[in-house]
């Protein structure tokens, strides 16, 4: 079976933190390294060559803006594997490289086209590759980080709470309910859906903010992110099981759904859940 790229990877944070890193690094690479002789691509003042090459650069980062807000849009909908991420990464190169060998062409139309497309694809290339690689071993780290402070919690007995408060983006206080009532949240665009037991039917409860926030706003080790678009209250979960589609947990109601596990997510959460002793087969 094919493996899907890490859910960080398109986490709304780390996608801004990519188009920035990736736009800095480019200025600083093309106009203090100057490579393949870029400072006679035109023959113009230090001034405007900066000019020149931010033109090139903002236009770059709008291809790898709209690319990446394309990604996001189709990863809420399905999984993008690996094979898919690198050509859609290849695509990007290419049209990096149509732009600036178009760019050359019309500003400089005795170049050969050619050479032009070459020289671009090696330098488009080392612009978005090198930050992207940097990036994906940073978000790799901070993941795994996270994770690991997640076990450490679980295993020291981190404190339960008895009752939830849920705040919206502006930290107003929008709901408030007993643990046990609590099923699970998910992700809805900008805002989550709160799922929760009211009079012994399930219902759903729409707030404005981000998953991210209202995960690090809990400090309960029964309340688990167990995919990049739900966090489960643990301890009504009663069955983990395999089929398939994958892993998935069962709950103890019967109007729950069974809720997908991520396989960045699928080492934590077994772990977790034999040690609660909650396992069936």
């Amino acid at each position: 079976m094919r493996n899907t790229i890490p859910d960080y990877i398109n986490e709304k944070s780390n996608i801004l933190r990519l188009i920035v890193f990736t736009a800095l690094f480019a200025l600083l690479f093309i106009n203090i390294y100057k490579p393949f002789s870029s400072s006679s691509w035109y023959p113009v003042s230090e001034l405007k060559f900066f000019f020149f090459s931010n033109l090139i650069i903002l236009t770059g980062v709008l291809v790898v803006v709209v690319s990446r807000f394309i990604m996001y849009l189709h990863t809420r909908r399905k999984p993008l594997f690996y094979g898919e991420f690198f050509i859609w990464v290849a695509a990007e190169i290419f049209f990096m490289t149509a732009f600036y060998t178009l760019y050359t062409s019309i500003l400089n139309p005795e170049r050969n086209i050619w050479h032009v497309f070459k020289g671009s694809v090696i330098n488009t290339a080392l612009v978005l590759l090198l930050p992207y690689s940097v990036l994906w071993l940073y978000f790799s780290w901070k993941d795994k980080k996270h994770q690991l402070e997640t076990i450490q919690n679980n295993n020291t007995d981190s404190p339960k709470q008895d009752a939830f408060s849920f705040r919206d983006e502006r930290g107003e206080l929008k709901l408030s309910m007993k643990k046990e009532n609590l099923m699970y949240i998910a992700s809805a665009d900008n805002y989550v859906k709160i799922w929760y037991l009211s009079k012994g039917k399930l219902s759903g409860f729409m707030l404005r903010n981000s998953l991210k926030t209202i995960e690090n706003s809990i400090n309960d080790a029964s309340i688990v992110r167990c995919h990049r678009s739900y966090i489960v209250n643990f301890d009504r979960v009663k069955v983990l099981k395999k089929d398939k589609e994958g892993i998935c947990l069962e709950f103890d109601e019967e109007q729950v759904p069974d809720l997908p596990i991520s396989k960045t997510y699928a080492e934590k959460i077994t772990t977790l859940f034999l040690k609660q002793g909650n396992f069936s087969a």
